[in-house]
């Protein structure tokens, strides 16, 4: 009997494990931050993470560019006084982030300022303390 709840046991946790399993945030240089401004063209308030897109204008070339920006999950940014609509496709934002280590353009989220407001929103609970933060 209690081997069998041993076995059981053991089969249940390798079948979980993974959906308790978290993605490593070491693909985002840290140590760097990099603000571009642009134009959101998609906001996705999805499990598990947030993402943000931002097309903006190559410096170079003139020739769009995509940006794909992860945030925390809908759940913390609630808590930090997001909603799904905080931002929309066509605001003009400048956002703040770590790049991606890879050079792709993407990051990890820090912050986003909507040009139209100069609104700060940020996804740290911390932040709740600041003027002007929601």
């Amino acid at each position: 009997m209690v081997r069998s709840l041993l076995i059981a046991t053991a089969l249940f946790l390798g079948v979980a494990a993974p959906a308790l399993a978290h993605h490593s945030f070491a693909m985002f240089d840290t140590t760097k931050m990099v603000t571009v401004t642009g134009t959101v063209k998609e906001f996705q308030w999805s499990n598990p993470h947030a993402v943000l897109l931002v097309v903006t204008e190559a410096p170079d070339t003139g020739a769009a560019d995509l940006w794909t920006l992860e945030l925390t999950s809908p759940g913390n940014l609630t808590r930090s006084g997001w909603t799904r609509h905080s931002l929309n496709p066509g605001d003009k934002v400048e956002v703040q982030f770590n790049p991606l280590r890879d050079g792709t353009h993407g990051g990890g989220f820090n912050q986003v300022k909507l040009l139209s407001t100069g609104q700060v929103l940020t996804s740290t609970l911390q932040d709740l303390s600041k003027p002007g933060v929601p």
